[in-house]
């Protein structure tokens, strides 16, 4: 019975270190590794980082499309531009002229057919 008494007694001076040290513990995990830690706020950054160069990604393209299609305005009409789009949509060429197809497909806008080059037909 000593010894039960004894445990008790040295029981209550380390319980409440340990249940500091606990309490610590979890709110120092949760700071670094929560849902509003310091890698959450790190791995937010890296996003909003790729959103923002998108975005400029986007602008870029945005930008030559608006300048393409001014380059097509009624009152303005460059001659250059507007054989390009007709060769482009009719998917003409002179008899004279050579042919040059790419694996890249140009940039268009949405709903702006694209011509693609058909397999040669079977014999």
């Amino acid at each position: 019975m000593a010894l039960l008494s004894e445990l008790k007694r040295r029981a209550r001076h380390v319980v409440a270190p340990v249940l500091g040290i606990g309490i610590f513990g979890y709110f120092a995990y949760h700071a670094i590794e929560g849902d509003r830690g310091l890698f959450a706020y790190m791995r937010t950054k890296e996003h909003v980082a790729e959103a923002e160069q998108m975005r400029r990604e986007v602008a870029e393209i945005r930008a030559e499309l608006e300048r393409r299609v001014s380059l097509l305005r009624p009152d303005h009409t460059d001659p250059d531009m507007l054989d390009e789009r007709a060769r482009s949509m009719l998917n003409l060429a002179q008899p004279d002229e050579i042919v040059v197809f790419s694996k890249r497909q140009p940039r268009t806008s949405v709903g702006t057919p694209v011509p693609i080059p058909l397999p040669p037909a079977p014999r």
